[in-house]
């Protein structure tokens, strides 16, 4: 099978999916299917093992891998959210490149951390610190998110990239800081962006529900990691 045949096939398959989660209620298979396009120039091999991966589970085969094992190859990279992932033990230290407050202008540390650990696939999971840093400024914001997907694709050229919304915050933390209550406006401007670079864009509104929030309305608790690390995983097909 040729690659862009394969590709084809791949894209075939999530496009199935998304029309049955119409009446299932299954995930969002969208941002997968834009992800699967960028393979057609991709390693054949790799796409295969995701055509047998989806096959298989769509054959009824129960997929029995921990999500530690699933993201083996893949990396989220992002802020103190981000950083959940391994602080509560869900993702394995080399699936996490993350920092408390980090904003998208200071991000090559962790760029560096992602390149030496080479990911196949890379989840960027940003921008609650720089939609106050921007005071509104959508503009400013996009152009800050690009710089740094750039800077990726430069770094860590085999991967493929998939963008999280900017998570949604509770009443009380935008009574704190005000600048929080334009998120929506933020998520428009980034999911459009992600349309224009044909890259994989997540929204994440549907699976956040208020007893995951920490006190401060902006963290989320525990609990709240393994259900947003199966969206992602969902998305990607990984």
């Amino acid at each position: 099978m040729g690659i862009c045949a394969a590709a084809a096939m791949l894209v075939f398959i999530l496009a199935a999916r998304a029309i049955r989660s119409l009446f299932g209620g299954e995930a969002d298979t969208s941002a997968g299917v834009e992800y699967i396009k960028q393979e057609e120039a991709g390693d054949i091999s790799a796409i295969e093992a995701k055509i047998d991966l989806l096959e298989r589970q769509d054959a009824g085969e129960n997929d029995e891998r921990s999500i530690k094992e699933k993201f083996s190859g893949a990396v989220v990279i992002g802020d103190s959210i981000a950083l959940g992932f391994e602080e509560y033990d869900v993702l394995n230290a080399s699936s996490v490149a993350a920092e408390i407050g980090v904003h998208l202008t200071q991000m090559d540390e962790l760029i560096a951390k992602v390149k030496d650990l080479s990911p196949g696939i890379i989840f960027i999971a940003m921008g609650s610190n720089d939609v106050t840093a921007t005071n509104g400024d959508t503009e400013e914001f996009i152009s800050r998110y690009q710089d740094v997907i750039d800077q990726l694709q430069k770094e860590v050229p085999d991967a493929h990239i998939f963008v999280n919304a900017v998570f949604p915050v509770q009443d009380k933390a935008v009574e704190e800081e005000p600048g929080l209550a334009n998120i929506a406006d933020y998520n428009a401007a980034l999911k459009e962006m992600c349309n224009s670079k044909t890259i994989g864009f997540i929204d994440n509104t549907q699976i956040v529900s208020e007893e995951y929030f920490e006190p401060d309305g902006i963290h989320f608790k525990a609990a709240f990691y393994p259900v947003w690390a199966q969206r992602m995983a969902e998305v990607a097909s990984l």
